[in-house]
């Protein structure tokens, strides 16, 4: 959550202390403050058991990053460098795999590749998709290939006056086939 969206809720939550202190009951809190029953009803509980400072905002949640500012400042410094500088030659493309990999060479911290992700965008980075390429491809031959054969083979789209779009009605009786169903007067199935 961004942190003008923690604020946003920070007030919310106040709004609704504040409401409960005049008696508003959780559904009409809910309703007023367009935030869930669920959420006014938890609100609600903490309230009673500690007023308006037992809503108060604990801080952002889950769980704490396990590099230093220090070290932080570090990885953003190594990825700058590239992967190349850090034994990835075959393309310059930070991968997340390949940052959770760096980072416990570099600072002996097991990060999972979601958690690589995250801590990419916390430093303003954001991981890149390999290309994948055939080892043996020649570039050469499948641009030819792209302009003078593709060109040829391609299936031509369909002309758009070809086309047409019409709602589906069922067929009057008269035009209905002897043998189909309802044909013999029974209502239709609908």
């Amino acid at each position: 959550m961004t942190a003008a969206g923690r604020e946003r809720r920070e007030v919310v939550r106040i709004q609704a202390a504040e409401m409960f202190e005049r008696g508003v009951k959780p559904p009409e809190v809910a309703r007023r403050l367009r935030v869930s029953p669920k959420s006014a009803y938890q609100w609600h509980q903490l309230w009673r058991e500690g007023r308006v400072e037992a809503l108060a905002s604990r801080g952002p949640s889950g769980s704490r990053c396990r590099l230093s500012p220090r070290c932080l400042e570090k990885l953003a410094a190594y990825l700058e460098h590239g992967p190349a500088a850090h034994g990835w030659v075959e393309d310059q493309v930070w991968t997340a795999a390949r940052v959770a990999t760096l980072i416990g060479r570099k600072f002996h911290v097991s990060y999972s590749v979601s958690g690589a992700t995250r801590l990419m965008h916390r430093l303003g980075f954001s991981p890149q998709v390999p290309a994948r390429r055939v080892a043996e491809g020649d570039e050469q031959a499948v641009t030819t290939w792209k302009e003078a054969i593709w060109e040829e083979v391609k299936e031509r789209g369909r002309p758009a006056g070809a086309t047409s779009a019409s709602r589906t009605r069922q067929a009057s009786p008269a035009v209905r086939p002897k043998d189909a169903p309802g044909a013999d007067g029974a209502a239709p199935r609908l």
